[in-house]
């Protein structure tokens, strides 16, 4: 049944859905068929060090005590809290890129399926078959090589699964380690947005970088 799901899978995308028009084929019948075969194959989103999962209710109180840390609010414009039940709305509404423009992966250990952090793309784009990239690992669960390997998994799915020419994200001048980690990733500096954030510290100089895929 996998053998021949993935057969089917991969048929459907390459033969049914060019590159150009990836977007204007997703009838009703074959956006379900796809959205099914995208959440079965997200099960097998791993290496021998992480798992990139979909979100799930269970995580509710990880993403509460991750969205209302405000280390992260000027990093993400978010200026108030959000209560679990807008989160929970948001874990129901947010699974199908499609129709959302973005979605959430719990990046979890292989062996011990401990939560480790989250990757997220967001401001996805069907036309220009690009999305925007952004990380965020537990403090204490920093320094091990999971961001690194969370953005290997995501490179496959972004490239084998969603088809896209590009990824990016924005990152505070500032933020030496994320740059680094993008960096070695293979993202390329493609330019600078000078004072664009505005932070308790004062305005802060953002860099863009870019990865386009060959």
């Amino acid at each position: 049944m996998y053998i021949s799901l993935k057969i089917s899978y991969i048929y459907f995308t390459k033969t049914i859905l060019s590159r150009k028009h990836f977007a204007k084929h997703l009838t009703p019948k074959y956006r379900y068929f796809f959205t099914f075969a995208k959440t079965f194959f997200m099960k097998t989103l791993e290496n021998s060090t992480i798992r990139l999962r979909s979100i799930e209710t269970e995580d509710i109180d990880f993403l509460y005590q991750t969205e209302n840390n405000i280390d992260l609010w000027e990093i993400s414009n978010i200026v108030s809290p959000y209560s679990k039940h807008t989160l929970e709305k948001y874990i129901q509404n947010t699974q199908d890129i499609f129709s959302a423009k973005q979605v959430r992966f719990i990046i979890e250990t292989t062996v011990e399926k401990k939560v480790v952090g989250m990757i997220d793309l967001f401001n996805y784009d069907p036309i220009h078959l690009r999305a925007e990239i952004g990380i965020n690992i537990i403090n204490n669960e920093k320094r091990k090589k999971f961001a690194e390997n969370a953005l290997i998994v995501l490179k496959e799915y972004c490239i084998h699964i969603l088809r896209l020419t590009q990824v990016y994200c924005n990152i505070s001048a500032d933020n030496i380690a994320s740059v680094n980690l993008f960096k070695k990733a293979g993202f390329k500096q493609t330019g600078k947005k000078e004072q664009w954030l505005n932070t308790s510290e004062g305005f802060k100089d953002v860099l863009f970088f870019q990865l386009i895929f060959d």
